[in-house]
């Protein structure tokens, strides 16, 4: 790994997206969101019809796909055999069973490889719930993003359609736990990194902690 790596780790609704997206764009670096690979996989796996309450189905086939992710923190893209599937990713079904697939250990085991090679070049900011802690535990900087449960909820909302805050904080609270309990590669704050709450501000403020961070660590 060469060049500069921050390494964003944090649950959902915490704005690890929008505040690497950002921090990407005023450094002038790439920017991957690893979240989308693994509901590349998922939406690829529903497709396919693969049946996700059986991990062994689910290991047998995760090195089928083909996943190509882009690194524009402008016009961040991803792609399965081809096609454009940056909009499915984000559909309810993919939602309701990405923890369960990112469980499954091969599947992990794939994409972290496939995470660590866009990583190898650096100058990157990638964005993710372990890239502190396993992808890239050497990287310059590593921040860990949290937020109230009520802000997550309240974020997430505003962000999709024909939902509920209390809805969301419900969805939530579950992918935290299963995000936080699995045993391969579980969420967690990575050693060395820095904890920022972002419960209180703003999208400007938090972008700008984190520069302010990565200007002290380099």
């Amino acid at each position: 790994m060469t060049g500069l790596v921050v390494a964003m780790d944090g649950p959902a609704g915490s704005g690890k997206s929008s505040v690497s997206r950002g921090v990407a764009r005023a450094l002038g670096l790439r920017y991957l969101d690893t979240g989308a690979m693994y509901r590349a996989m998922t939406w690829w796996m529903l497709q396919q019809g693969v049946d996700l309450a059986d991990p062994t189905a689910v290991a047998a086939r995760a090195g089928e796909p083909e996943i190509v992710c882009g690194t524009d923190p402008d016009g961040p893209s991803i792609h399965v055999g081809g096609v454009d599937v940056a909009g499915p990713i984000r559909e309810a079904e993919v939602t309701g069973a990405v923890s369960v697939v990112a469980a499954v250990p091969e599947v992990r085991a794939r994409l972290v490889h496939l995470q660590r090679e866009i990583i190898g070049a650096g100058d990157i900011v990638v964005e993710g719930r372990d890239i502190g802690s396993v992808v890239a535990p050497d990287a310059t900087v590593k921040v860990y993003l949290t937020a109230s449960a009520e802000a997550r909820a309240l974020r997430r909302t505003a962000e999709l359609s024909g939902t509920t805050v209390e809805a969301q904080q419900a969805a939530m609270a579950k992918r935290d736990t299963l995000d936080s309990t699995r045993k391969t590669d579980p969420l967690s704050m990575a050693d060395g990194a820095v904890e920022l709450d972002t419960t209180l501000l703003t999208l400007e403020e938090v972008i700008g902690e984190v520069l302010s961070l990565i200007k002290e660590r380099t």
